[in-house]
């Protein structure tokens, strides 16, 4: 059964256009994978903490020497893990807030990227076979020939880190300009469906 790993970082809920571009891109798939599991993780509902330094003592102590104390530390970082290595595919929507990824979905790698699990002692990334889609949703638009192109920054980064930990197959979709849906030029399907393409090609 080919599994889906779906991860929300956009607060906004219904109203966040990542989350619509999104869902677009989920029925898509659905309906290329009959009977594929979808996995859902929606970090605005997820309790994530920044990294600490009792998290870091976590971390870097053996397994085999880990207090329970220690255990529950890393407890929702295992599952963040877990789900990474446990699907085929991965789609991430997250809107760029200051040309970057915003907290929580950095929060989320830095807890899903975990040395042993998704990443080898040797650096090697241990994510392999996987298929990964990034879907954004930007108020500008820092595509080639835009004077702003050198401020792509989430972009870069996002591939980058799934790179790291081993998923080579990396389709970004760059909902650029999506500030019209919010100032009202555009309406939230007619944005979607400028994209459908893109969507429908990564899904399926």
């Amino acid at each position: 059964m080919t599994k889906l790993l779906v991860v929300e970082a956009s607060p906004r809920g219904d109203a966040s256009i990542s989350h619509h571009m999104t869902q677009r891109f989920v029925e898509i798939w659905a309906a290329a994978h009959p009977g594929g599991d979808i996995v859902r993780r929606d970090l605005a509902d997820t309790p994530l903490e920044f990294v600490t330094g009792t998290w870091l003592q976590a971390y870097f102590t053996p397994t085999d020497q880990h207090s329970p104390e220690m255990k529950a530390t890393l407890a929702l970082s295992d599952t963040l893990a877990g789900e990474v290595l446990d699907a085929d595919e991965i789609v991430i929507a997250t809107p760029i807030y200051n040309y970057n990824v915003p907290a929580v979905l950095k929060a989320w790698i830095d807890h899903a990227v975990r040395k042993g699990m998704t990443l080898g002692f040797d650096g090697k990334g241990l994510v392999t076979d996987t298929k990964a889609t990034v879907i954004f949703a930007a108020g500008g638009a820092y595509g080639p020939g835009s004077p702003i192109a050198d401020r792509a920054v989430a972009q870069q980064y996002m591939k980058v880190i799934l790179g790291a930990i081993g998923i080579k197959d990396v389709t970004i979709i760059a909902g650029e300009n999506a500030k019209l849906v919010d100032m009202g030029e555009t309406t939230m399907e007619a944005f979607v469906e400028s994209h459908a393409g893109e969507l429908s090609a990564a899904a399926e």
